[in-house]
């Protein structure tokens, strides 16, 4: 599927008080030989936390001790977790018509995109926000654009990062101190 065209939504620079931030935990980089295995969203409305979608995923094949060091999570975590024809279609059935928002939020849309399209014949085609754009713009002397450093910058605590839902409270976080940076920034 790597091969293959996505027709996935338009990648959007705005600041949308409704939006939905999306992560996933995977175990490797390409969608074509890597499985998800965590899937958080958090709907916002008027810039505050409405629901959270939070699941485990069972993958296919044993998650490498790389993964489980990085993200904490183990086989015997996901054991009785759901299948991801099951996860994705609950988080798709979330997400709705939500802009979504994400930290380097490709890697996450293509994902979840494939996933839902193997799955189920449906193309997640909502537009997206990626912050780490935001961060690029703001922040151009930090080290790099990481979101641990970005939230660093701003003071945000990264305790229980790489976690999705975790994951998605510091990128909503570090998208209102980007916000307002860019704000100040262009006089506004």
């Amino acid at each position: 599927m790597g091969d293959i065209k996505r027709r996935k939504g338009k990648s959007r620079i705005a600041f949308p008080g409704d939006y939905c931030v999306v992560d996933i935990e995977t175990t490797g980089l390409d969608p074509a030989d890597s499985e998800i295995i965590e899937i958080a969203a958090v709907r916002y409305r008027d810039g505050v936390k409405e629901a959270v979608f939070s699941t485990l995923i069972k993958p296919e094949h044993h998650i490498s001790s790389f993964i489980t060091s990085l993200t904490g999570i183990d086989d015997s975590m996901v054991c009785d977790a759901p299948c991801i024809s099951d996860a994705i279609m609950d988080f798709y059935r979330f997400a709705g018509n939500d802009m979504l928002m994400g930290y380097n939020v490709n890697f996450d849309i293509n994902f979840l995109y494939d996933n839902l399209l193997r799955c189920h014949g449906i193309i997640l085609d909502n537009d997206f926000i990626d912050v780490l754009r935001f961060a690029r713009k703001a922040l151009p002397l930090l080290p790099d654009r990481k979101q641990t450093t970005v939230a660093a910058h701003y003071g945000i605590s990264v305790t229980g990062a790489h976690r999705a839902a975790k994951d998605c409270e510091i990128c909503n976080a570090c998208y209102l101190c980007l916000r307002d940076e860019i704000r100040r920034q262009n006089g506004e």
